[in-house]
Protein backbone atom coordinates (compact mmCIF):
# COMPACT_ATOMS: atom_id res chain seq x y z
CA UNK A 1 0.00 0.00 0.00
CA UNK A 2 1.11 3.48 -0.80
CA UNK A 3 0.78 5.79 2.39
CA UNK A 4 0.09 10.03 1.35
CA UNK A 5 -0.06 12.91 3.79
CA UNK A 6 -4.20 12.80 3.43
CA UNK A 7 -4.53 8.99 3.56
CA UNK A 8 -2.92 8.69 6.61
CA UNK A 9 -4.97 11.46 8.15
CA UNK A 10 -8.06 10.05 6.85
CA UNK A 11 -7.27 6.02 7.84
CA UNK A 12 -5.88 7.18 11.00
CA UNK A 13 -8.85 8.81 12.15
CA UNK A 14 -11.35 6.25 11.12
CA UNK A 15 -11.61 4.58 13.95
CA UNK A 16 -11.62 6.83 16.61
CA UNK A 17 -14.40 8.80 15.12
CA UNK A 18 -16.43 5.76 15.53
CA UNK A 19 -15.89 5.28 18.81
CA UNK A 20 -16.66 9.07 19.64
CA UNK A 21 -20.28 8.39 18.78
CA UNK A 22 -21.09 5.92 21.43
CA UNK A 23 -22.81 6.64 24.27
CA UNK A 24 -22.28 6.11 27.74
CA UNK A 25 -24.55 3.50 29.51
CA UNK A 26 -26.57 5.23 32.21
CA UNK A 27 -25.60 2.49 34.62
CA UNK A 28 -21.67 2.80 34.01
CA UNK A 29 -20.11 2.58 36.87
CA UNK A 30 -18.94 5.98 38.99
CA UNK A 31 -15.50 4.59 39.53
CA UNK A 32 -13.91 4.48 35.95
CA UNK A 33 -11.01 2.26 34.46
CA UNK A 34 -8.18 3.92 33.48
CA UNK A 35 -6.21 3.92 30.70
CA UNK A 36 -3.06 5.82 31.00
CA UNK A 37 -0.94 6.12 27.68
CA UNK A 38 2.74 7.19 28.54
CA UNK A 39 5.00 8.31 25.64
CA UNK A 40 8.55 8.72 26.16
CA UNK A 41 10.35 11.94 25.22
CA UNK A 42 7.29 13.38 23.76
CA UNK A 43 7.39 17.13 23.98
CA UNK A 44 4.21 18.89 23.63
CA UNK A 45 5.24 21.39 21.12
CA UNK A 46 5.43 18.57 18.64
CA UNK A 47 2.10 17.68 18.16
CA UNK A 48 -0.79 18.79 15.71
CA UNK A 49 -3.05 19.89 19.07
CA UNK A 50 -0.29 22.12 20.76
CA UNK A 51 0.20 24.00 17.32
CA UNK A 52 2.96 22.16 15.30
CA UNK A 53 2.09 22.57 11.90
CA UNK A 54 4.64 20.17 10.16
CA UNK A 55 4.04 17.01 12.45
CA UNK A 56 1.28 14.51 11.91
CA UNK A 57 -0.94 13.51 14.85
CA UNK A 58 -4.23 12.83 14.01
CA UNK A 59 -5.13 10.46 16.52
CA UNK A 60 -4.02 12.14 19.12
CA UNK A 61 -5.66 15.27 18.07
CA UNK A 62 -8.75 13.50 17.82
CA UNK A 63 -8.20 12.37 22.15
CA UNK A 64 -7.93 16.26 22.42
CA UNK A 65 -10.77 17.44 20.42
CA UNK A 66 -13.29 14.51 22.35
CA UNK A 67 -11.82 15.94 25.35
CA UNK A 68 -9.95 18.10 28.35
CA UNK A 69 -6.64 19.16 26.36
CA UNK A 70 -4.30 20.86 29.31
CA UNK A 71 -2.22 23.67 27.83
CA UNK A 72 0.38 24.48 30.23
CA UNK A 73 1.08 20.58 31.82
CA UNK A 74 4.94 20.13 32.84
CA UNK A 75 7.30 17.24 33.97
CA UNK A 76 8.71 17.52 37.35
CA UNK A 77 12.40 16.79 35.75
CA UNK A 78 13.71 16.49 32.01
CA UNK A 79 14.75 13.31 32.03
CA UNK A 80 13.02 10.02 31.97
CA UNK A 81 13.62 7.83 34.96
CA UNK A 82 12.94 10.23 37.88
CA UNK A 83 10.37 11.69 36.00
CA UNK A 84 8.54 8.72 35.52
CA UNK A 85 9.29 7.93 39.14
CA UNK A 86 7.23 10.98 40.55
CA UNK A 87 4.52 10.51 37.73
CA UNK A 88 3.38 7.30 39.67
CA UNK A 89 4.65 8.18 43.33
CA UNK A 90 3.52 11.68 43.43
CA UNK A 91 6.68 12.55 44.93
CA UNK A 92 9.33 14.71 44.18
CA UNK A 93 12.50 13.64 42.72
CA UNK A 94 14.24 14.55 45.78
CA UNK A 95 12.07 12.45 47.93
CA UNK A 96 11.74 9.17 45.69
CA UNK A 97 15.85 9.05 45.18
CA UNK A 98 15.70 7.45 41.57
CA UNK A 99 17.70 10.58 40.15
CA UNK A 100 20.83 9.69 42.77
CA UNK A 101 21.09 6.20 41.25
CA UNK A 102 21.75 8.45 37.53
CA UNK A 103 23.84 11.32 38.36
CA UNK A 104 26.40 10.01 41.49
CA UNK A 105 28.30 12.84 41.46
CA UNK A 106 27.94 16.72 40.16
CA UNK A 107 29.78 15.51 36.79
CA UNK A 108 28.06 16.82 33.31
CA UNK A 109 29.22 13.51 32.55
CA UNK A 110 26.51 11.55 30.31
CA UNK A 111 28.29 8.18 31.00
CA UNK A 112 28.04 8.58 34.93
CA UNK A 113 24.69 6.23 36.46
CA UNK A 114 24.16 3.24 38.28
CA UNK A 115 22.14 0.19 37.24
CA UNK A 116 19.80 0.07 39.40
CA UNK A 117 17.92 2.68 41.43
CA UNK A 118 18.10 2.86 45.46
CA UNK A 119 16.86 0.06 47.35
CA UNK A 120 15.06 2.69 48.94
CA UNK A 121 12.43 3.42 45.65
CA UNK A 122 10.57 -0.13 45.80
CA UNK A 123 8.88 0.40 48.71
CA UNK A 124 7.73 3.99 47.64
CA UNK A 125 3.75 3.71 47.19
CA UNK A 126 2.50 4.05 43.38
CA UNK A 127 -0.57 4.98 41.92
CA UNK A 128 -0.89 1.63 40.99
CA UNK A 129 -0.66 0.15 44.88
CA UNK A 130 -3.40 2.64 45.88
CA UNK A 131 -5.48 1.15 43.00
CA UNK A 132 -5.26 -1.91 43.46
CA UNK A 133 -6.17 -1.77 47.06
CA UNK A 134 -9.23 -0.06 45.93
CA UNK A 135 -10.14 -3.03 44.33
CA UNK A 136 -9.01 -2.12 40.47
CA UNK A 137 -7.29 -5.01 38.49
CA UNK A 138 -3.52 -3.31 37.26
CA UNK A 139 -1.45 -4.14 34.54
CA UNK A 140 1.24 -2.34 32.76
CA UNK A 141 2.69 -2.67 29.31
CA UNK A 142 5.39 -1.19 27.63
CA UNK A 143 8.71 0.64 28.99
CA UNK A 144 9.37 0.52 32.67
CA UNK A 145 12.73 2.60 33.82
CA UNK A 146 12.09 2.67 37.30
CA UNK A 147 14.67 -0.04 37.54
CA UNK A 148 13.45 -3.65 38.47
CA UNK A 149 12.27 -3.21 34.49
CA UNK A 150 11.22 -7.39 34.84
CA UNK A 151 9.06 -7.01 37.42
CA UNK A 152 7.33 -4.08 38.28
CA UNK A 153 5.68 -5.06 40.92
CA UNK A 154 3.73 -2.00 42.75
CA UNK A 155 0.11 -3.80 42.60
CA UNK A 156 0.33 -4.40 38.67
CA UNK A 157 -0.93 -8.37 38.47
CA UNK A 158 -0.21 -8.55 34.73
CA UNK A 159 3.15 -7.08 33.30
CA UNK A 160 4.94 -7.06 30.01
CA UNK A 161 7.71 -5.03 30.17
CA UNK A 162 10.57 -4.14 27.45
CA UNK A 163 14.13 -4.88 28.73
CA UNK A 164 16.27 -1.45 28.49
CA UNK A 165 18.18 -2.72 25.88
CA UNK A 166 15.11 -3.53 23.26
CA UNK A 167 15.06 -1.60 19.71
CA UNK A 168 11.98 -0.90 18.34
CA UNK A 169 12.42 -3.93 16.16
CA UNK A 170 12.45 -7.70 17.84
CA UNK A 171 12.89 -6.51 21.19
CA UNK A 172 13.86 -8.71 24.37
CA UNK A 173 10.25 -8.29 26.86
CA UNK A 174 9.65 -10.04 30.10
CA UNK A 175 5.36 -11.58 30.67
CA UNK A 176 5.46 -11.76 34.24
CA UNK A 177 8.87 -11.67 35.02
CA UNK A 178 10.28 -14.04 32.21
CA UNK A 179 11.74 -13.56 29.20
CA UNK A 180 10.26 -13.30 26.17
CA UNK A 181 11.58 -13.56 23.02
CA UNK A 182 9.42 -11.27 20.60
CA UNK A 183 9.34 -10.79 16.79
CA UNK A 184 7.68 -7.94 15.01
CA UNK A 185 7.72 -4.19 15.68
CA UNK A 186 7.51 -3.12 19.48
CA UNK A 187 5.05 -0.61 19.17
CA UNK A 188 2.30 -3.34 17.69
CA UNK A 189 3.33 -5.76 19.95
CA UNK A 190 2.72 -3.67 23.44
CA UNK A 191 -0.94 -2.38 22.26
CA UNK A 192 -1.60 -6.30 21.11
CA UNK A 193 -0.53 -7.30 24.84
CA UNK A 194 -3.17 -4.15 26.09
CA UNK A 195 -5.51 -5.72 23.93
CA UNK A 196 -5.38 -9.13 25.51
CA UNK A 197 -5.29 -7.89 28.88
CA UNK A 198 -8.57 -5.95 28.07
CA UNK A 199 -9.97 -9.05 27.01
CA UNK A 200 -9.69 -10.45 30.53
CA UNK A 201 -11.41 -7.96 32.17
CA UNK A 202 -15.02 -8.43 33.36
CA UNK A 203 -17.90 -6.13 33.58
CA UNK A 204 -18.57 -4.29 36.87
CA UNK A 205 -14.83 -4.63 37.93
CA UNK A 206 -12.57 -1.34 37.47
CA UNK A 207 -8.68 -1.69 35.62
CA UNK A 208 -5.77 0.81 35.74
CA UNK A 209 -3.54 -0.33 32.38
CA UNK A 210 -0.90 1.75 31.49
CA UNK A 211 0.76 1.22 28.09
CA UNK A 212 4.40 2.89 28.13
CA UNK A 213 5.34 3.35 24.68
CA UNK A 214 8.97 4.22 24.10
CA UNK A 215 8.22 6.16 20.78
CA UNK A 216 9.61 8.46 20.12
CA UNK A 217 12.85 8.15 21.99
CA UNK A 218 15.88 8.10 20.16
CA UNK A 219 17.48 6.68 18.25
CA UNK A 220 14.66 6.81 15.69
CA UNK A 221 15.45 4.04 13.73
CA UNK A 222 13.29 0.45 13.01
CA UNK A 223 10.04 2.39 12.65
CA UNK A 224 7.81 1.23 9.70
CA UNK A 225 8.82 2.50 6.44
CA UNK A 226 5.94 4.17 5.42
CA UNK A 227 6.27 6.66 8.38
CA UNK A 228 9.42 7.68 7.13
CA UNK A 229 7.92 8.51 3.77
CA UNK A 230 5.67 10.82 5.27
CA UNK A 231 8.20 13.17 5.79
CA UNK A 232 10.85 12.77 3.11
CA UNK A 233 10.27 16.18 1.59
CA UNK A 234 9.71 18.10 4.86
CA UNK A 235 12.40 20.69 5.95
CA UNK A 236 10.74 21.17 9.26
CA UNK A 237 10.73 25.23 8.75
CA UNK A 238 8.49 26.00 11.67
CA UNK A 239 10.34 24.12 14.38
CA UNK A 240 12.52 27.13 15.02
CA UNK A 241 15.81 24.86 15.79
CA UNK A 242 19.15 26.57 15.93
CA UNK A 243 22.84 25.76 14.75
CA UNK A 244 24.47 23.65 17.44
CA UNK A 245 25.27 25.29 20.85
CA UNK A 246 28.98 26.04 22.06
CA UNK A 247 27.61 24.05 25.36
CA UNK A 248 25.39 21.47 23.55
CA UNK A 249 26.50 17.82 24.94
CA UNK A 250 24.59 14.89 25.56
CA UNK A 251 23.22 13.49 22.22
CA UNK A 252 24.79 16.54 20.35
CA UNK A 253 25.62 14.22 17.30
CA UNK A 254 21.58 14.99 16.52
CA UNK A 255 22.72 18.40 15.66
CA UNK A 256 25.19 17.52 12.73
CA UNK A 257 22.26 16.73 10.53
CA UNK A 258 19.08 18.78 12.28
CA UNK A 259 16.55 18.69 9.34
CA UNK A 260 16.82 14.77 8.49
CA UNK A 261 16.85 13.78 12.18
CA UNK A 262 13.78 15.75 12.61
CA UNK A 263 12.15 14.07 10.33
CA UNK A 264 13.29 10.61 11.78
CA UNK A 265 11.39 12.11 15.05
CA UNK A 266 8.62 12.94 13.33
CA UNK A 267 8.15 9.42 11.81
CA UNK A 268 8.71 8.12 15.54
CA UNK A 269 5.73 9.99 16.89
CA UNK A 270 3.33 9.46 13.83
CA UNK A 271 3.93 5.88 14.60
CA UNK A 272 3.02 6.34 18.41
CA UNK A 273 -0.02 8.04 16.72
CA UNK A 274 -1.02 5.53 14.54
CA UNK A 275 -1.23 2.96 18.10
CA UNK A 276 -4.21 5.23 19.30
CA UNK A 277 -7.06 4.29 17.32
CA UNK A 278 -5.89 -0.17 17.26
CA UNK A 279 -6.04 0.80 21.58
CA UNK A 280 -9.49 2.75 20.99
CA UNK A 281 -10.80 -0.29 19.06
CA UNK A 282 -9.55 -3.00 21.52
CA UNK A 283 -11.91 -1.06 24.58
CA UNK A 284 -15.00 -0.77 22.10
CA UNK A 285 -14.49 -4.33 21.47
CA UNK A 286 -14.30 -5.36 24.79
CA UNK A 287 -17.69 -3.28 25.47
CA UNK A 288 -15.19 -0.87 28.00
CA UNK A 289 -14.88 2.49 25.67
CA UNK A 290 -17.65 3.81 27.38
CA UNK A 291 -16.35 3.81 31.31
CA UNK A 292 -12.65 4.17 31.23
CA UNK A 293 -10.75 7.43 31.44
CA UNK A 294 -8.03 7.75 28.52
CA UNK A 295 -5.17 10.05 30.23
CA UNK A 296 -2.25 10.61 27.17
CA UNK A 297 0.63 12.28 28.32
CA UNK A 298 4.70 11.65 28.32
CA UNK A 299 7.77 11.48 30.79
CA UNK A 300 8.91 14.99 29.32
CA UNK A 301 9.99 16.95 26.38
CA UNK A 302 12.86 17.13 24.35
CA UNK A 303 14.91 20.31 22.71
CA UNK A 304 15.12 18.99 18.68
CA UNK A 305 17.37 21.84 17.89
CA UNK A 306 15.98 24.82 20.09
CA UNK A 307 18.59 26.62 21.34
CA UNK A 308 21.29 24.67 19.69
CA UNK A 309 20.35 21.44 21.85
CA UNK A 310 18.92 18.22 21.32
CA UNK A 311 18.16 16.05 23.76
CA UNK A 312 16.32 17.18 27.17
CA UNK A 313 17.96 17.83 30.57
CA UNK A 314 21.53 16.34 29.82
CA UNK A 315 21.28 18.24 26.39
CA UNK A 316 23.50 21.13 28.10
CA UNK A 317 25.98 22.10 30.18
CA UNK A 318 24.98 23.18 32.86
CA UNK A 319 21.53 20.53 32.71
CA UNK A 320 18.51 22.93 31.76
CA UNK A 321 14.74 23.37 32.74
CA UNK A 322 13.69 25.04 29.40
CA UNK A 323 10.19 24.50 28.35
CA UNK A 324 10.37 22.10 25.62
CA UNK A 325 12.12 19.67 27.84
CA UNK A 326 9.44 20.65 30.84
CA UNK A 327 6.01 20.79 29.06
CA UNK A 328 4.51 17.33 27.85
CA UNK A 329 0.89 17.26 26.53
CA UNK A 330 -2.04 16.23 29.07
CA UNK A 331 -5.34 14.48 27.47
CA UNK A 332 -8.45 13.50 29.62
CA UNK A 333 -10.43 11.91 27.73
CA UNK A 334 -13.89 10.20 29.26
CA UNK A 335 -16.70 10.05 26.99
CA UNK A 336 -19.56 11.96 28.29
CA UNK A 337 -17.93 13.18 30.99
CA UNK A 338 -14.38 15.14 29.95
CA UNK A 339 -16.27 18.46 27.76
CA UNK A 340 -15.36 17.53 24.28
CA UNK A 341 -13.09 20.56 22.82
CA UNK A 342 -11.85 21.90 26.28
CA UNK A 343 -8.35 23.47 26.94
CA UNK A 344 -7.52 24.18 30.78
CA UNK A 345 -5.02 26.72 31.34
CA UNK A 346 -4.20 25.79 34.85
CA UNK A 347 -0.40 24.66 35.52
CA UNK A 348 -0.04 21.27 36.45
CA UNK A 349 2.77 18.92 36.88
CA UNK A 350 3.14 15.25 36.96
CA UNK A 351 3.40 15.09 40.47
CA UNK A 352 -0.40 16.02 40.79
CA UNK A 353 -1.51 13.13 38.62
CA UNK A 354 -1.49 10.54 41.31
CA UNK A 355 -4.02 13.05 43.52
CA UNK A 356 -5.50 13.06 40.51
CA UNK A 357 -5.93 9.68 39.47
CA UNK A 358 -6.94 8.80 43.35
CA UNK A 359 -9.51 11.20 43.24
CA UNK A 360 -10.98 10.08 40.50
CA UNK A 361 -11.02 6.53 41.50
CA UNK A 362 -12.32 7.09 44.68
CA UNK A 363 -9.16 5.74 46.43
CA UNK A 364 -7.44 7.39 49.87
CA UNK A 365 -3.99 8.96 49.41
CA UNK A 366 -1.86 7.59 52.77
CA UNK A 367 -1.92 9.92 55.52
CA UNK A 368 1.73 9.44 56.36
CA UNK A 369 3.58 10.63 53.30
CA UNK A 370 3.93 14.21 52.38
CA UNK A 371 2.51 15.30 48.67
CA UNK A 372 2.80 18.46 46.84
CA UNK A 373 0.21 17.42 44.20
CA UNK A 374 -3.11 18.37 44.03
CA UNK A 375 -6.19 16.72 42.37
CA UNK A 376 -6.96 18.60 39.47
CA UNK A 377 -9.60 15.59 38.17
CA UNK A 378 -12.35 18.17 38.93
CA UNK A 379 -10.71 20.51 36.39
CA UNK A 380 -10.61 17.83 33.85
CA UNK A 381 -14.37 16.55 34.39
CA UNK A 382 -15.47 20.26 34.85
CA UNK A 383 -16.59 20.02 37.74
CA UNK A 384 -17.38 22.41 40.33
CA UNK A 385 -15.15 22.83 43.19
CA UNK A 386 -14.67 25.62 46.33
CA UNK A 387 -11.11 25.30 45.69
CA UNK A 388 -8.85 27.84 44.30
CA UNK A 389 -6.37 25.93 41.84
CA UNK A 390 -2.70 28.26 42.79
CA UNK A 391 -1.01 28.73 39.48
CA UNK A 392 2.76 27.68 40.45
CA UNK A 393 4.80 24.81 39.49
CA UNK A 394 7.84 23.60 40.44
CA UNK A 395 10.89 21.43 38.78
CA UNK A 396 14.23 20.25 39.97
CA UNK A 397 17.31 18.24 38.16
CA UNK A 398 20.70 17.75 39.89
CA UNK A 399 21.70 20.78 40.84
CA UNK A 400 18.80 22.86 39.30
CA UNK A 401 15.75 24.24 40.64
CA UNK A 402 12.89 25.76 38.63
CA UNK A 403 9.81 27.27 39.75
CA UNK A 404 7.15 29.07 37.31
CA UNK A 405 3.47 31.01 37.62
CA UNK A 406 1.54 32.37 35.10
CA UNK A 407 4.07 34.96 34.21
CA UNK A 408 7.68 34.00 35.11
CA UNK A 409 10.04 31.61 35.47
CA UNK A 410 13.24 31.33 37.77
CA UNK A 411 15.52 28.53 37.34
CA UNK A 412 18.49 28.34 40.69
CA UNK A 413 21.62 26.18 40.23
CA UNK A 414 23.45 25.06 43.17
CA UNK A 415 21.37 26.79 45.66
CA UNK A 416 21.55 29.92 43.77
CA UNK A 417 24.82 30.32 43.46
CA UNK A 418 24.34 30.19 39.54
CA UNK A 419 24.51 30.21 36.78
CA UNK A 420 20.93 31.66 36.80
CA UNK A 421 18.11 32.05 34.77
CA UNK A 422 14.89 34.22 35.29
CA UNK A 423 12.54 35.03 31.95
CA UNK A 424 9.14 36.40 31.09
CA UNK A 425 7.20 34.16 29.52
CA UNK A 426 4.33 36.15 28.29
CA UNK A 427 6.87 38.13 26.80
CA UNK A 428 9.70 35.86 25.70
CA UNK A 429 8.02 32.28 25.35
CA UNK A 430 11.06 30.59 23.64
CA UNK A 431 13.20 31.62 27.10
CA UNK A 432 15.71 33.93 24.62
CA UNK A 433 16.62 37.04 27.21
CA UNK A 434 17.30 35.90 30.59
CA UNK A 435 16.62 38.40 32.95
CA UNK A 436 18.02 37.57 35.86
CA UNK A 437 20.39 40.46 36.39
CA UNK A 438 18.14 42.86 35.13
CA UNK A 439 16.91 45.12 38.15
CA UNK A 440 13.61 45.57 37.30
CA UNK A 441 12.50 42.29 37.51
CA UNK A 442 14.27 41.97 41.06
CA UNK A 443 11.06 41.71 43.38
CA UNK A 444 9.85 38.99 41.31
CA UNK A 445 13.05 36.98 41.51
CA UNK A 446 13.02 37.34 45.08
CA UNK A 447 9.73 36.19 45.80
CA UNK A 448 9.69 33.40 43.14
CA UNK A 449 13.23 32.33 44.87
CA UNK A 450 11.30 32.36 48.22
CA UNK A 451 9.13 30.01 46.79
CA UNK A 452 11.79 27.64 45.78
CA UNK A 453 13.61 27.64 49.04
CA UNK A 454 9.96 26.91 50.79
CA UNK A 455 9.61 23.78 48.63
CA UNK A 456 12.58 22.53 48.79
CA UNK A 457 12.06 22.47 52.62
CA UNK A 458 8.86 20.85 52.57
CA UNK A 459 9.82 17.72 50.06
CA UNK A 460 12.86 17.33 49.91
Amino acid sequence: MTWTRRGFLSAASAAPLAAQKQKEPEAASSRPNILLILASDLPAWTLSCYGNKEILTPNIDLLARTGTRFLNSYACTPMGSPSRATLFTGLTPMQHGIEDFLTPNPVDDPAQGQEAPPDSFSSQMMISDLLAGAGYQCGYVGKWDMGSDARPGHGFQYSYTLSPESGYTNPKVYRNGEPVEEQGYGPDLLTRQAGEFLGRQKPGAPFFLTVGFPNPQAPYDGHPQRFYDLYKNSRFDTIGWEPAATNALRDKTYLSDIVGNNRKHAAAVSALDAQIPVLLEQLQSHSLRENTLIVFTSDNGCLLGRHGLWGKGHASNPVNLYEETMRVPLIWNWLGKTPPEATRPELVSAYDLLPSLAGVAGAQLPRNREYCGRDYSYIALNRPSKQTWRMLLFGHFRYADMVRDARYKLVLRHDGKGPNELYSLRMDARERTNQYDNQQFLQVKNALAQEIAGWRKKYS
